[in-house]
């Protein structure tokens, strides 16, 4: 079966988050399902790099200006790349200006980028498309209300709170039928709603873990959204993401001082005092040591830790920070930093190696999430064996379960959890992990589920093929 997949970026050719993870992974996984999977993406400068004098496999109406398509293979990908240099031949950030600023032309940017998926399903005979978050939003809208065949669409939620909402203004110019401009179509509180297009004209609706796909259904969660999305909930469900483990390996990962696996995890210990080093920590080998690799941003939590950071110290620990994000947030951690020489440590930017490298050497990761579709963070740090410390919400409930006294007792502790949005939790939550840490017999036996966990595609995978199976079935 082959289906089209369309996003606005995919690792390893462009990458600012984890949708790029999840691009970049799915079809290799898809790929022992029987699903044979073709990537859209925007032609960025380093994606035209990448694909080099790739053929053209089919131009484009002029809806937006010149614009083909061209097929391609990189990073492991088979490739469909939108030429269109008027929209995507700029540095840097796919989003944004050299200042941070939304590029003015976004809506008819990624306007441009579902129209495309559009033409190329019908053209180039797709059984169905995999839609990902608000900027491939509208391939669902041309699919329905202009495309000449009918081909089925999935679309995946990764983060609800990034919605795609432009100017009213903007809809004469997608060259879609007036009738679109409705609730039950683009129209969102008198904005064109690329998120809500993609969630309305969608044949099944996905998110990113089970839980997230209730949470989002209610007020709370919802975003606005939730009462579309409770009036479709027949073809709402979740789907956990998993991480390639060939690309997370400790036993091959270059990053690490030491490498190690869940066969022979001893090894491990050697990353931790490189670790505190890097950071500017104090070599203490027993301190418990935490870290934290994400966006400083209030959705990621950074603000709990800092007002938690008190109970952390007091139970002996030391916390390594590594992220960039909100100014506030980045002086915040390099103020506690200062504060806190040897027990503190903040690196403001981001370096993979050394994230890998904290994944690897800490006791354990924080994930305080306020809310968390999925979180490939605590993934990684499961992957690696540092159970994470992580917020009771989204994809983090479903993947770490809680040393309770319980849990404990039936040997399947993976982390551990505490409630959300609550710093004094937090902290609790901190206390309590520094003393399984401290606790060598339970911490190892933590250790092990954490290293032993399935965090592949597999099983996702199953799930993928059999839904677009379903949805193409459906179609005729």
């Amino acid at each position: 079966m082959r289906v089209l997949a369309v996003a606005s970026e995919a690792f390893p050719l462009i990458k600012t988050g984890g949708l790029a993870d999840v691009v970049g992974a799915l079809p290799g996984a898809l790929a022992g399902e029987g699903i044979a999977v073709t990537t859209l993406v925007p032609g960025y400068p380093k994606v035209m790099a990448a694909i080099g004098d790739a053929p053209i496999a089919l131009d484009l109406p002029d809806r937006f200006g010149p614009a083909r398509l061209r097929a391609g293979r990189a990073g492991g990908l088979d490739l469909l790349v939108l030429e269109a240099p008027q929209f995507f031949d700029r540095p840097g950030n796919p989003y944004t200006g050299p200042a941070g600023e939304d590029w003015e032309d976004n809506g008819l940017r990624f306007a441009a980028l579902g129209f495309a998926a559009a033409e190329a399903a019908v053209a180039l005979g797709f059984q169905a498309v995999h839609a990902h978050d608000w900027q491939a939003g509208l391939a669902g809208a041309y699919l329905r209300l202009t495309a000449p065949r009918r081909v089925p669409l999935a679309f995946t939620i990764h983060n609800l709170a990034f919605q795609g909402q432009f100017a009213p203004g903007l809809f004469p110019r997608l060259g879609l039928p007036p009738t679109a401009w409705r609730v039950d179509g683009l129209e969102y509180f008198g904005h064109v709603g690329f998120l809500k297009a993609g969630l309305w004209y969608a044949d099944r609706i996905t998110t990113v873990s089970p839980t997230y796909a209730e949470e989002i259904r209610t007020p709370e969660g919802g975003m606005g959204l939730d009462g579309l999305l409770r009036g479709r909930a027949e073809v709402v469900s979740g789907i956990l993401n998993g991480i390639d483990e060939t690309v997370w390996d400790p036993a091959t990962d270059p990053a690490l001082v030491v490498r190690f696996s869940a066969a022979d995890p001893s090894p491990r210990a050697a990353n931790k005092p490189a670790l505190q080093s890097r950071f500017g920590l104090a070599p203490e080998p027993e301190a418990p040591l935490f870290a934290f690799v994400g966006r400083l941003a209030w959705q990621k939590g950074m603000d709990l830790v800092l007002e938690a950071l008190p109970a952390l110290l007091r139970a002996g620990g030391q916390l390594a920070i590594l992220g960039t994000g909100d100014a506030a947030l980045e002086a915040r951690c390099l103020g506690a930093a200062a504060a806190h020489p040897g027990r503190v440590g903040a690196f403001i930017g981001f370096d993979e190696a050394l994230a890998r490298l904290c994944y690897a050497g800490a006791d354990a990761v924080l994930v305080p999430s306020r809310f968390e579709p999925c979180g490939l963070a605590q993934l990684c740090a499961l992957r690696y064996g540092a159970p994470p410390v992580v917020a009771r919400t989204g994809g983090l409930a479903d993947t770490v379960i809680d040393a309770n006294a319980m849990a404990l007792a039936a040997g399947c502790a993976t982390g551990v959890q505490f409630p959300p949005s609550d710093a004094a939790m937090l902290g609790a939550a901190l206390q309590r992990t520094a003393g399984l840490i401290r606790d060598r017999a339970a911490w190892a036996c933590i250790r092990a589920n954490a290293l032993a966990c399935d965090v592949s595609w597999h099983r996702s995978a199953r799930q993928y093929a059999a839904l677009f199976r379903e949805i193409a079935s459906a179609n005729g």
